[in-house]
């Protein structure tokens, strides 16, 4: 029996030293390391469109933390180049105007005849006929100008008015990178998340980034006092349409009513509810409405 749990172990051991010398690529890990490159490029962790050594450090840490899978750094560089080299592949097909892609399938759409010509010139581009890409956000983000900061709006690089997309150019099926492959396109960088020399292009970089910070502001501003302006006039409205003027103006005209329950009702009417819910009864409701409320009995004759 211990010797059966002790190959156990040893052969859980070997799968997972496999697993740490040969990553494995899916989709969703994909999805989970693209999150975090995104989440360390708002951070401005992101320098000359690559990361320093700090932010790979803590990308690993990340990625051990949200998967169990404790690969290394250059693992995890090798899936960051493989990504890039996508990016540019496919921000070529989408440039061409029978293109495009389809946000809620995360696919490329484009004509069977369209794409039967342009695999018979690119074959390698098969695989994004039948792949998607549900990360194109994030891609976009990651893979940005370093001008705009990851703040990339990929509705400018859209085929008659549908967004581009980047898609995977291996299947949607597992594959498997060496981690001593290449790891071009995602080279260190000194680390200078902390300190940042001041030029005239971060600088500009910089207002551009307040500059639009300032917009959106100044657009919720002018959408709060465009609500505001709304909501003033409807309780205007409302105000002028139960008034106390109004009010008085039924009252006189009411019969059965005597003095002290008409003062009694002026009394009432300083009550914005009260007002409303009389004039909405009916005439001949009004009357017993008041005496119930005003506590008055009314005057008999005798």
């Amino acid at each position: 029996m211990a010797t059966r749990v002790t190959r156990s172990r040893r052969q859980l051991h070997d799968q997972q030293q496999e697993q740490q010398s040969r990553a494995r690529w899916t989709p969703s890990l994909t999805k989970i390391l693209a999150d975090i490159m995104v989440d360390q490029v708002h951070r401005e962790n992101r320098q000359n469109n690559s990361f320093g050594k700090k932010a790979w450090r803590h990308m690993c840490d990340e990625f051990y933390t949200k998967t169990g899978l404790q690969w290394d750094m250059e693992q995890l560089k090798n899936h960051y180049a493989a990504l890039k080299r996508q990016y540019d592949t496919v921000k070529l097909i989408l440039d061409r105007n029978d293109f495009s892609w389809d946000e809620s399938t995360g696919s490329i759409v484009a004509a069977d005849q369209v794409w039967v010509k342009y695999i018979k010139e690119h074959p390698d581009a098969e695989p994004l006929k039948s792949g998607g890409c549900p990360i194109f956000k994030e891609l976009c983000t990651i893979f940005a100008e370093p001008a705009t900061n990851g703040k990339h709006d990929y509705s400018t690089v859209c085929v008659g008015g549908v967004p581009s997309a980047l898609v995977y150019m291996e299947p949607l099926s597992m594959h498997h990178e060496e981690s001593s492959s290449e790891s071009g396109g995602a080279e260190d960088v000194d680390d200078h998340e902390t300190i940042q020399p001041t030029t005239p292009t971060t600088t500009s970089n910089r207002k551009r980034g307040r500059k639009g910070i300032d917009d959106a502001i100044a657009g919720a501003i002018l959408e709060m006092a465009a609500s505001s302006k709304l909501r003033a006039a409807a309780i205007k409205q409302r105000n002028t349409r139960y008034s106390i003027a109004n009010c008085i103006k039924e009252l006189d005209v009411m019969q059965g009513v005597d003095q002290q329950l008409y003062f009694a009702a002026l009394d009432l009417f300083n009550k914005p509810i009260a007002r409303e819910t009389f004039l909405s009864l009916k005439g001949n409701k009004r009357l017993t409405w008041l005496l119930g409320k005003c506590s008055v009995v009314p005057n008999t004759v005798g």
